[in-house]
């Protein structure tokens, strides 16, 4: 699915909070948006999921204009939203139940999901017998389950240990790359850590402080991505004295030197 963004301004009860923001995202493509706080991203990705419409300007997918919600365009917050009365099975089925599939299908291809993701062998857990990475790996396969052609994710790691962070960024990148009916789906990320940014995406574009403009984009789509991130450093260094971090002097690319990379 492209997504269209085209002249988007968008204001709360006088608050500026987006400023004539356009941008085409690509079919399959994954693009990150860092900015400061409060800046607009989650703004823009309710936007593009049909939840809130912009003051002013346009949003299209494949052409046509973006006016509500729709299964084709599914949003994953930062919290799992799981319900904890039901099972992660069950949890992950009920995105196809709500599309009017049968139940015995919905499980089975519910089942098929968690496979994915590393949990088979806990369909009938609830999601308080499990941990939040493994919730977030439920909450993955419920995104996924639906097929759907756009993917719009609001932090979706950011509550998870560093470790857990990095399995689930091989986790999405995986079912990414998996056939979903027959194209990889586009995908808009919204994240403070830069980092992943780099890792995940094909392009990343930096936000300004509010109302948001974007102040550079980086074109990343012709690296091969590993976690070892010591050849995107400049980069890595350019995006933090965007956002107004300069007085590390770059502790990520000391690091590196520390071990030897």
């Amino acid at each position: 699915m492209k997504l269209s963004f085209k002249n988007i301004q968008k204001s709360f009860s006088g608050l500026h909070v987006i400023d004539d923001f356009s941008r085409d995202i690509g079919q399959g493509e994954l693009v990150a948006l860092v900015g400061p706080s409060g800046c607009g991203k989650s703004t823009l990705l309710h936007i593009a999921a049909g939840l809130e419409t912009p003051t002013s300007g346009s949003i299209l997918a494949d052409g046509q204009p973006v006016t509500g919600p729709h299964p084709e365009r599914t949003l994953m917050f930062q919290e799992n939203a799981l319900y904890p009365w039901l099972t992660l099975e069950q949890n992950v089925a009920l995105a196809l139940e709500f599309q009017k599939v049968d139940k015995k299908s919905a499980a089975a291809q519910a089942r098929a999901w968690l496979a994915k993701v590393n949990l088979s062998g806990f369909e009938t857990y609830y999601p308080h017998q499990v941990s939040g990475g493994m919730r977030q790996r439920a909450a993955l396969a419920r995104a996924f389950i639906s097929q759907p052609k756009a993917l719009l994710l609001d932090e979706p790691f950011g509550a998870l240990d560093a470790l857990t962070r990095m399995t689930l960024q091989d986790a999405l990148r995986t079912l990414i790359r998996s056939e979903v009916q027959g194209k990889a789906p586009t995908v808009l990320l919204v994240t403070h850590d830069v980092d992943e940014a780099l890792f995940l995406a094909d392009r990343i574009l930096v936000f300004s402080a509010r109302p948001a403009t974007v102040l550079k984009e980086f074109n990343l789509v012709h690296h091969e991505k590993t976690h070892d991130l010591s050849e995107f450093s400049a980069i890595r260094r350019e995006i933090l004295c965007l956002l107004g971090i300069h007085a590390e002097q770059d502790e990520f690319a000391k690091t590196i030197e520390g071990v030897g990379i």
